[in-house]
């Protein structure tokens, strides 16, 4: 619990979150993620459009033969299925390039403006005709699709497309030979006839701008919490690589900020364990060898620690210290610890025989356990602080693991956490030695002390 990671250096550039926050490469890379997944889903809904409104074409009644001289929708749509069919399999296959995302916006606007555009030519009509198309209204889908990605660069240009697209439309209208004379102020003329309100074709325009922009301010809020949701992540999950994980879960996800001062008493057992006399082989051995046997140790134990529930705490050379019940409550403590004794005994007794097969010299692992009530929190200052426990089991557990030395044995107790442990279900492998009144340096009250492991 008290390792103190240290700053991750950027891959490669850092970019910035709103123009002066700066994001390491790995949380801009879990942002782009992201993106890649929400472009996965616009491609997906786009499709859906496609083959919605392919449907409804093809399925409702045509029109009259004397209105069929030109028909766009069947081109326009199969152009674009095709579209959006290579797309999608473009985004499948890696990161989609900035340049096909715009090249993907001016298509669907320009297939869409352009469908609108055929409505006069194929219903025989002046330009103004197809200034009433509901199918207007797609462009609001359009626009709304760019927000999947948290990107208001790509909502502010869907925005300012459909608005070029619409303002060409109706300057086409009146361009026309003789469409300065579809001009018309009055309201119910326009609604009833091929006229044209130039009021009505602003409101338009205004309304696609106000609501990209409106779009455009909440996606900038809305990316702020993505990039604070997705480094508060990344930063969970860096911690877990240097605390317990119910230690990182603990300081993420906890209310109010960690405090020195603050701290909860639980019922725990703690646990010690060390190679005997790693000293003697540190100063015997070559630099990279040592560690290598010490990566070799901390990878066999520490999972059959954990695989019992305990949390490692902190990591002393080749000592361990894992508590059972103190980051997160257990009614199980001292049964757990000492199943993960009997385990890491029998672990420790298969990595040597590996070693000596190896022709490399074994190294005898020594541990030891206690329960008792304990202090769970953070000490330090505000420059750095500590997430550790506190008590007398701590202690007598650290005493215990070095008197194995004394006793002759592999791993000890004291006869209380042995007591707690067979109430709480703990059953031994095998019987096991008792030895009553044990004189162990450094505390002052003889022990009674259980052997685990002879």
């Amino acid at each position: 619990m008290s390792a103190e990671p240290q700053a991750a250096k950027p891959r490669q550039k850092q970019v910035t979150a709103r123009g002066n926050v700066q994001l390491p490469a790995r949380v801009r890379d879990a942002i782009l993620d992201q993106q890649d997944a929400s472009e996965i889903l616009i491609c997906w809904v786009q499709l859906s459009v496609v083959l919605l409104f392919g449907t409804l074409y093809f399925t409702s009644p045509q029109a009259a033969p004397e209105y069929t001289e030109f028909v766009m929708v069947p081109i326009a749509l199969g152009f674009y299925l095709v579209f959006t069919l290579g797309r999608l399999a473009a985004v499948y296959r890696g990161r989609t390039k900035d340049w096909l995302l715009y090249l993907s916006v001016i298509v669907d606007m320009a297939l869409l403006f352009a469908l609108i555009w055929s409505f006069h030519l194929q219903y025989k009509q002046p330009p103004a005709f197809y200034l009433k198309a509901p199918t207007l209204l797609y462009v609001f889908i359009f626009i709304a699709l760019r927000a999947l990605r948290f990107e208001v660069r790509f909502v502010i240009f869907s925005g300012l497309v459909a608005a070029a697209g619409w303002s060409a439309l109706a300057y086409y209208s009146v361009a026309d030979p003789g469409g300065m004379k579809m001009i018309t102020r009055d309201y119910v003329l326009y609604l009833t006839s091929n006229r044209v309100l130039i009021g009505a074709e602003i409101d338009k325009i205004v309304s696609i701008l106000t609501v990209t922009a409106i779009i455009a301010v909440a996606i900038g809020r809305a990316r702020r919490l993505l990039v604070r949701a997705v480094t508060e992540e990344t930063a969970a999950h860096d911690l877990a690589r240097f605390f317990a994980p119910e230690v990182a879960e603990r300081i993420t996800r906890s209310e109010d900020v960690l405090r020195i001062g603050g701290g909860e008493a639980r019922d725990a057992t703690v646990l010690f364990c060390d190679i005997r006399g790693f000293s003697m082989f540190a100063h015997t051995v070559p630099p990279d060898e040592l560690m290598t046997a010490l990566a070799e140790y901390q990878s066999r134990l520490v999972p059959v620690i954990q695989r019992h529930g305990g949390t490692i705490d902190k990591f002393m050379g080749d000592g361990i210290m894992a508590t059972f019940g103190a980051a997160r409550q257990s009614e199980t403590h001292a049964a757990d610890a000492l199943r993960a004794i009997d385990d890491i005994m029998e672990e420790a007794a298969g990595w040597n025989a590996r070693r000596v097969a190896k022709g490399l010299p074994p190294l005898p692992v020594g541990a030891a356990a206690s329960s008792g009530r304990i202090i769970v929190g953070a000490v330090g200052d505000e420059s750095r602080l500590e997430y550790t426990v506190i008590g007398e089991a701590v202690n007598v557990a650290a005493k215990l693991e070095k008197h194995t030395k004394a006793e002759r044995v592999r791993a000890l107790t004291e006869s209380g956490a042995w007591q707690l442990a067979r109430e709480q279900g703990y059953v031994p492998p095998a019987a096991r030695d008792t030895r009553p009144g044990r004189t162990v340096e450094g505390i002052d009250q003889p022990l009674d002390l259980v052997v685990l492991a002879p």
